[in-house]
């Protein structure tokens, strides 16, 4: 019997998945417990109509992702840190940072773990930093880093 799941069932498949059963797992085990609908055409129209509607809010999303990234590749961001003698920096600029001056200047919310830096900027001058918007769309942020 073909059955769509409606929740992870271990050993069986996934959510939303069409998987083949024994008629008496269906009937005895699976529908009871609300885990699965028989696979008939309105079951079926019905699974379409949500991956759809899924899949075009993942586009629309990957959009506004995109049009964000074009924004932000505009950008760049300017710090001011201490700096002591031959041009070594005091601290850097952190992750946290740099998201805390998008919100507060370009009104980007972007969170800190989606900013790729392997350690903080501890260098003067322009560095370009990924930030990771969305699957597949990464926007190249300019950070200058002056020193006072």
């Amino acid at each position: 019997m073909k059955v769509i799941l409606k929740e992870n069932v271990k050993s069986i498949g996934k959510k939303d998945e069409i998987v083949n059963v024994s008629d008496g797992y269906a009937r005895n085990f699976l529908f009871p417990k609300n885990l699965a609908v028989e696979a008939n055409t309105s079951n079926l129209a019905k699974l379409k109509t949500k991956k759809d509607s899924e899949n075009f809010k993942k586009n629309q999303e990957k959009e506004e992702a995109k049009g964000l990234a074009e924004k932000m590749e505009k950008v760049r961001l300017h710090f001011k840190v201490k700096t002591g003698e031959n041009g070594k920096v005091f601290g850097g600029v952190s992750s946290k940072e740099i998201a805390e001056k998008l919100e507060k200047e370009y009104n980007f919310k972007v969170d800190k773990k989606k900013i790729e830096l392997k350690e903080t900027i501890k260098t003067l001058g322009i560095t370009k930093v990924n930030v990771k918007l969305y699957e597949g769309v990464i926007a190249r942020l300019n950070v200058e880093v002056l020193g006072e």
